[in-house]
């Protein structure tokens, strides 16, 4: 009884459409549910991803769980947890996409999941990195570690939203860093991001990350740019 008039006074609203959610319904509505794009690109069509870097960057594997369109569902979705602090779609996702590799016999030799990490100027200001929770339930599904001090962000960048791609590549260039890298020597990591649209920040990382000996890098995220 008191749940049903808290929740009739203070609703929950789904990630991706912003209608109230039902009873039974946890962060997305079942109608979002069947409607958002999934990727699946660790089932079929791996190599779209896999192009974005060819030439630029090697990598042993790579997947984004939804497409992602402009004005669309996966929009929505991505900037309520950016923008509106919502952390636990990121959780949603990384549960959701760690089940998937789970399923996947090349993503079950992963050791470590490393997230594409923030500058210490812009997590202060967003107040978490929309990648942590992703992440972490994605090590969990894999029974990988999850790290988040290896890598770091050396350099403070003006929000690129509405850059262009080549402004974007420029501006992502050699900003990132390494410390203790002896925690990755010989591992195999899932590097975990948001959206891969040129792929500039995911490869700035897999540059520096390749000095470790022995390293393997494979890719996931949230989504990708159609």
């Amino acid at each position: 009884m008191l749940s049903d008039l808290a929740y009739l006074f203070y609703p929950i609203y789904c990630a991706a459409c912003d209608n109230p959610l039902y009873k039974n319904e946890r962060i997305l509505c079942t109608s979002c549910r069947h409607k958002l794009p999934l990727g699946n690109f660790h089932k079929v069509n791996a190599k779209k991803i896999e192009k974005v870097f060819y030439g630029r960057a090697k990598i042993e594997n790579a997947t984004s769980l939804l497409v992602f369109e402009k004005d669309g569902l996966v929009q929505n979705l991505i900037h309520n947890l950016k923008y509106r602090g919502r952390e636990e779609i990121g959780k949603e996702l990384g549960i959701w996409l760690g089940q998937e590799l789970n399923q996947t016999s090349v993503y079950q030799c992963i050791d470590a999941v490393i997230p594409v990490p923030l500058h210490p100027k812009r997590l202060r200001e967003r107040g978490f990195n929309q990648v942590e929770k992703f992440g972490q339930e994605i090590a969990k599904n894999l029974n990988a570690e999850y790290i988040d001090f290896v890598l770091k962000k050396n350099s403070y960048n003006k929000k690129q939203s509405k850059n262009s791609r080549l402004t974007r590549w420029t501006n992502t260039s050699e900003t990132f860093g390494i410390q203790n890298e002896s925690l990755l020597t010989n591992k195999h990591i899932l590097i975990v991001d948001d959206i891969v649209t040129t792929g500039a920040t995911l490869e700035a990382c897999i540059q520096v990350l390749k000095s470790i000996p022995g390293i393997k890098i494979s890719i996931a995220t949230m989504a990708i740019t159609t």
